[in-house]
């Protein structure tokens, strides 16, 4: 069995798994994929919401800007709400409050 095949990658802190998820509004889960640490986000987001069916708005943090995913997102009928990396030469407008007030995958990683 191969790195890939055990989601297996190489970051700064040696050979880790990252894990992401797709939760509701109200941070029940929805989808989760374990990948490696150095797979890119964007991808993983494509994967994810093409897993999701409907939804009206996807969050997400810097590591899930790009304009293909936002270009995805709104295609499938749904409004990007990830704030636009700093390095940007134009800046992303997005819903602050909503990305404030939401945290639904962070409150499904806390649960106890």
């Amino acid at each position: 069995m191969g790195r890939e095949a055990r989601t297996i990658g190489q970051s700064l802190g040696g050979s880790t798994t990252k894990i992401d998820a797709l939760t509701d509004v109200v941070s029940r889960l929805y989808a989760l994929l374990l990948t490696p640490s150095n797979a890119s986000n964007i991808k993983i987001a494509t994967a994810l919401c093409e897993s999701a069916g409907r939804i009206r708005f996807l969050l997400g943090d810097q590591g899930y800007d790009a304009d293909s995913l936002r270009r995805s997102i709104g295609e499938a009928g749904a409004i990007p709400v990830i704030p636009g990396r700093r390095n940007r030469k134009r800046a992303i407008r997005y819903d602050k409050k909503r990305t404030a007030a939401a945290t639904p995958t962070t409150t499904f990683f806390r649960k106890p």
